[in-house]
């Protein structure tokens, strides 16, 4: 890998730092020599449609594309293709001057290769604002550009072994699962036309088997005739059979076009009629404009927060990776489904041992882990990205209805609650449901890893919380937010009985995955606590006096958090009592820290959370752990920057793009261990509750920052601070710098 040398990386610092803070161009990644493969890539995207960007040695460019919403027959979320850009003659040729170079500023991959008048030039971008995948190239001289479409998905193929991984939820299903073929369509004139198409579907199949038969008889199948694709189209280009195009002459310039499509419809032919109405609609914007539009929207989105760290060589490194795992997270947040945790849109060719797996493949497959998604989500309140978070807020609103109509059948009362993995539509995934129902109840869930773990719903109400009091957006306030808190807490209220004193029992129960027989986890309890203060604290007008008696009555009802004893020192417990063995490395107790936030910096018994802290069970600070999070929140400046220095620091030694994390627990890229790291450098900047606003809580005298940052209340804050003193602090609007205390850098 070769990102910059290091006298020009401290250069693009300098010119950055020159230019102005929210200027990302320091941490362009530069590569000057072709990649060997897709792990050598580069990512690229427009929120809905990310493609992984690389060019072979004395080969060709190519792109692999991904969307938010290609999900197949069996819930898998599959890429659309591979294109392949041949140009003739060939720049490419090994030995000849090369530069690719991330652009995050426009969010494009601008690549030249050769010298004099025999270098080429490309830019290669996503539009931000239309479905499409563009390609340029021009040359002082004139030459040929062939694009032809790469599918593997060829033919009907059953997985087996650890390929059947990435089909997680059918591990164990009583039939073969298969990978079905995709299709080329009819092609002529200036383009090629493919897509995929499911004419089976898992879901009937799997509401069948979870008691929920009924439901499917009167609701829409998700998954049944959804068609995804695209077609690729250039100028002066003709198609050159079925799965290739070619410009008609040598020019100086070349341009290419990828649309993209994702839909239901009746046939493969409709599905096409759209894709054409796509295309034209797509056309109308002149190139010209829709390139400017796309530097636009990348100026505003970089515009909107940043953070920048200098001092010493961590501090940069840290500094590199916020912003990429930002633009990583942008590239594919704006989609019509959340992000995946497990390799977002940007999955590559892997291996394993002796195991290849292509891009399709991803650890623990197409459900979400709310768990690990949720971390994807928290970081976009600070840096202002409101629009990024929605598709997760709808990915569960449009489960709701299901989810209401489960909970009777399954436990006889009200309420609604979401399992901790699931498939988009609600459901459990069939292998932690159980395939073999005999003699079980419809309630009864064979993982136990999961079985009574519905704490994410908490966590979700406590996010949406926090996105109204950031955004005062009151059409989500009774959309969304309300109907959801409803649901989930008429759950909470008339599942569990009460003990003597009247108080909340939870049991059975679990604490997270880790103590799965518990008595009273302290994450349900300090959620309950957190989302029903959240609630309550809602501005009059807002919520009916019902709700207000209702929330009341039960916040009146959670018992205390539970406490324990550990080497004489009296710190939170995972739950009042623990009935089996430890299962997996989390720390229950510190969920009343992050994300629930009952313990920090200026709160009561700061001592008692820096404690619990201090006596955790398991450390670490790679993936979805959260230890450099939770020691901002307790203001231990040094912890958590020796802590997201590491995490900053720690990328997948097989992946040449300096911000694929991962594995870790997951896959590559790994979203749960960048997103970790974005929130904790915010924490330790910027922490805030109600109206009051603290900059600096846990940040260490050693570093230097500038940076913009949002707060609750519609507040930006932007501050530069040099050795350890605030030389500049804005607050927008004017009248919210009463609330704001300046801490000391520590």
């Amino acid at each position: 890998m070769a990102v910059t040398g290091l006298s020009l990386w401290i250069a693009l610092v300098f010119a950055a730092a020159c230019a102005g803070a929210s200027t990302p161009d320091a941490y362009d990644v530069v590569w000057d020599t072709p990649s060997r493969d897709s792990s050598g890539s580069m990512p690229l995207g427009n929120g809905d449609i990310g493609i992984n960007v690389w060019v072979e040695q004395d080969g060709d460019l190519l792109l692999y594309i991904g969307k938010t919403d290609a999900w197949s027959e069996n819930a898998r979320l599959l890429k659309l293709g591979r294109v392949r850009v041949k140009l003739s003659p060939n720049p490419f040729v090994e030995g000849a001057p090369f530069r690719q170079v991330l652009r995050l500023s426009e969010g494009a991959v601008t690549i030249s290769a050769g010298k004099g008048p025999a270098e080429t030039r490309l830019r290669v971008w996503v539009d931000a604002n239309h479905p499409v995948v563009r390609v340029e190239a021009e040359k002082d001289e004139p030459f040929e550009m062939t694009v032809s479409l790469e599918v593997w998905r060829m033919a009907e193929r059953q997985l087996t072994g650890k390929e059947l991984f990435s089909a997680y939820g059918l591990d164990g299903a009583p039939h073969p699962v298969f990978v079905m073929p995709d299709t080329v369509l009819a092609n002529t004139g200036d383009r090629i036309a493919w897509c995929h198409r499911n004419e089976r579907s898992i879901w009937r199949e799997t509401l069948e088997l979870q008691g929920m038969g009924k439901w499917a008889e009167s609701a829409a199948d998700p998954l049944l005739h959804r068609t995804f694709g695209g077609a690729i189209r250039g100028e002066g280009f003709v198609a050159k059979g079925p799965m290739l195009v070619q410009s008609r002459k040598p020019a100086r310039q070349h341009r290419v076009a990828v649309y993209c499509l994702t839909a239901q419809t009746p046939s493969a032919d409709a599905w096409l009629e759209q894709l054409e109405k796509s295309v034209a609609e797509t056309e109308r914007t002149d190139w010209r404009q829709a390139s400017s539009a796309q530097k636009e929207w990348w100026r505003e989105f970089w515009q909107r927060s940043w953070i920048r760290v200098s001092g010493d060589k961590d501090a940069e490194v840290v500094s590199r990776g916020y912003a990429l795992q930002r633009f990583i997270s942008a590239c594919g947040g704006r989609g019509a489904f959340p992000v995946k945790f497990n390799g977002s849109i940007f999955t590559v060719d892997a291996r394993e041992k002796d195991m290849e797996f292509d891009a399709d493949f991803r650890a623990w497959g197409g459900p979400y882990w709310f768990q690990n998604t949720r971390l994807i989500y928290w970081p976009m309140l600070a840096s202002g990205d409101f629009e990024m978070m929605r598709p997760l807020f709808r990915m569960f609103a449009d489960a709701l209805p299901f989810a209401k109509a489960r909970t009777p059948i399954y436990f006889g009362h009200e309420g609604a609650f979401f399992p901790e993995t699931m498939y988009f539509w609600g459901a459990y995934a069939n292998d932690n449901y159980g395939w073999n129902r005999e003699g079980k109840h419809v309630s009864q869930v064979d993982n136990t890893y999961i079985r009574w773990h519905w704490e994410g719903q908490l966590e979700l109400l406590a996010l949406m919380i926090d996105y109204y009091v950031h955004t005062m957006d009151d059409v989500f306030l009774r959309d969304d937010l309300l109907p959801m808190a409803e649901g989930v807490l008429a759950f909470f209220d008339r599942h569990y009985g009460r003990d003597i004193e009247g108080r909340l029992l939870f049991k059975p129960a679990q604490a997270l995955e880790t103590w799965q027989n518990v008595v009273n986890p302290l994450p349900e309890i300090a959620g309950l606590r957190s989302v029903l203060d959240g609630l309550l604290a809602l501005p009059d007008g807002k919520v009916s006096e019902a709700q207000r008696a209702a929330w009341a009555k039960l916040r009146g009802e959670i018992p205390p958090l539970p406490m324990r004893e550990a080497g004489g020192v009296r710190v939170l417990s995972p739950a009042q009592e623990i009935l089996g063995p430890k299962a997996n490395s989390e720390n229950p107790e510190l969920y009343a820290i992050f994300p629930f936030r009952l313990y920090g910096v200026g709160k009561a018994d700061l001592e008692l959370g820096r404690g619990t802290f201090e006596k955790r069970l398991v450390k670490g600070n790679n993936g979805w752990r959260q230890d450099d999070t939770q020691a901002a929140f307790l203001g231990l400046a040094e912890q958590a920057r020796r802590y997201v220095s590491r995490r900053f620091a720690n990328k997948n030694p097989g992946s040449r793009f300096p911000a694929f994390w991962g594995p870790n627990f997951d896959w590559i890229p790994d979203q749960d261990h960048g997103c970790n790291g974005e929130m904790a450098l915010q924490t330790m900047l910027l922490q805030a509750e109600g109206k009051k606003i603290r900059l600096f809580p846990a940040w260490p005298r050693a570093w230097d920052v500038e940076f913009k940052l949002h707060a609750p209340h519609r507040t930006t804050i932007e501050a530069r601070l040099r050795n350890g003193k605030v030389e500049r602090l804005k607050v927008d609007p004017p009248e919210r710098k009463a609330d704001v205390e300046v801490l000391p850098a520590q």
